[in-house]
């Protein structure tokens, strides 16, 4: 699907809730975020301070991939979400969007990022380094 159609890459900070919902679904991290709770969805994307979409070229431009990210423009990216559809998983759309976060943001502001066990080898194989610190408090709920 993916491979004959260009992708659109582009900021946008007023994604559809549900457009973000069914890709988290789609892409397997709806099993880690709150997909049956829209307000916090709602939260999560008002929230964030860069919101990346990658779209088809094609009649109703159908969401496939996003990023949500906390930054403050200057020193550090760090991407909450990087989510493809599944059908879209393979197609370099993630290394797309990592791509669009690092030209938006620019060569003085590092990216970081936890990711869910499956998708490790992914960011080993785009040249993302593993570090081995991360430090975490869970949440209540």
């Amino acid at each position: 699907m993916a491979e004959r159609s260009h992708v659109l890459y582009a900021s946008e900070p007023a994604l559809d809730v549900a457009e973000f919902r069914r890709v988290l679904i789609e892409s397997g991290l709806g099993e880690t975020r709150p997909i049956d709770d829209e307000a916090r969805l709602k939260t999560m994307l008002s929230g964030a301070s860069l919101v990346l979409t990658a779209r088809l070229d094609i009649e109703g431009k159908p969401l496939i991939g996003v990023i949500r990210a906390i930054t403050d423009f200057s020193w550090v990216c760090y991407i909450s979400e990087l989510a493809v559809s599944g059908s879209a998983q393979g197609l370099g759309i993630g290394k797309g969007l990592l791509n669009e976060a690092r030209r938006q943001l620019g060569p003085s502001v590092a990216i970081s990022l936890l990711s869910v066990p499956d998708a490790v080898g992914f960011y080993e194989r785009i040249g993302m380094k593993r570090m081995p610190d991360a430090f975490w408090f869970n949440r209540k709920r």
